[in-house]
């Protein structure tokens, strides 16, 4: 049997674990087509179907599962060793994939791509913006960007500078029409903009005071899953929203929208960026954690 080419089995692993030809040929570069008659001309070489395909999925078998298992901790190695050497290039370069939720993804093109930019040009951020927690392992990822409390306990977490609260906001024209919530509980004579979370639950609103917490279901004529649409919808008056602070800054700052219930605000959570530990760390990674930790301690003795 000819031995399969490195290429083939990078292709082999970025199909089965992206689980569609598309996403993973525009990883690779390459057309579908392409990567599908590479994939069939692999099994034909090994003499072992690797793939189940149907017309809208494409997963392991359970020969494929095997060698996938086998193949990833064989090329992760690969690329460490290949990172190692890094620095007698001169300079830095690779690329770090990064998945964020909206609010962690726009804390980084804010506060930490452009000095990524200027101080490591050579160095791509992949940075796919996805509301779901998933495994970053398993999907392929250098790290991801989740509030601490929800990082799982396996993962080294570097947190970002600063925090955010989450806090709930109104038009005046809504507060106007409707009135100002004196307490939580007056919610329930409001409308309330929903947030239905990934896993398909509507979030339930969390508040704090003097050591009181409480968690509130609310009902209102619109349920959202993404907080720019959150933040829209009570601009527009549809209600009050609970939203992560950054999301309603300017339209805060700009007289559109203001707080409520700002003594029940719960305290501050952290965000940070998350990698497994059990890795050797790859130089472009461990230039994009420098990078965060700077900017933490910038603000920290500002």
């Amino acid at each position: 049997m000819a031995r399969p080419s490195l290429n083939d089995l990078t292709a082999f692993v970025t199909v089965a674990t992206r689980r569609s030809f598309r996403r993973a040929a525009d990883e690779l570069g390459t057309a579908p087509s392409t990567l599908s008659h590479a994939m069939r001309a692999l099994e034909e070489r090994i003499g072992v179907r690797l793939l189940n395909r149907t017309t809208r999925s494409v997963s392991p078998t359970e020969a494929g599962f095997e060698l996938l298992g086998r193949l990833q901790p064989a090329l992760s190695s690969l690329d460490e060793a290949l990172d190692s050497i890094a620095t007698f290039r001169g300079s830095l370069a690779g690329t770090v994939r990064i998945n964020a939720p909206r609010l962690g993804a726009a804390i980084l093109v804010r506060d930490i791509l452009p000095v990524m930019a200027e101080r490591f040009p050579d160095v791509t951020v992949d940075l796919i913006v996805e509301g779901k927690l998933i495994d970053i392992v398993s999907a392929g990822f250098d790290a991801g960007v989740r509030l601490v409390d929800s990082i799982p306990k396996d993962m080294i977490a570097v947190p970002f500078a600063g925090s955010v609260s989450f806090i709930c906001v109104a038009s005046p024209a809504y507060l106007d029409g409707f009135g100002e919530p004196g307490t939580p509980d007056e919610l329930t004579r409001h409308r309330g903009i929903g947030h239905r979370v990934p896993g398909g639950k509507l979030y339930r609103w969390e508040f704090e005071r003097a050591g009181q917490a409480l968690a509130i279901e609310t009902s209102g004529p619109v349920i959202l899953d993404d907080e720019e649409l959150m933040v829209d919808a009570a601009i527009n008056g549809l209600g009050i929203a609970y939203v992560a602070s950054p999301a309603a800054e300017a339209a805060l700052a700009e007289g559109r929208l203001r707080r409520v219930l700002e003594p029940w605000t719960p305290a501050p959570e952290r965000v940070a960026i998350y990698y497994p530990g059990h890795r050797t760390v790859p130089p472009a990674l461990r230039a994009f954690l420098d990078v965060v930790k700077a900017a933490r301690e910038k603000q920290e003795q500002s």
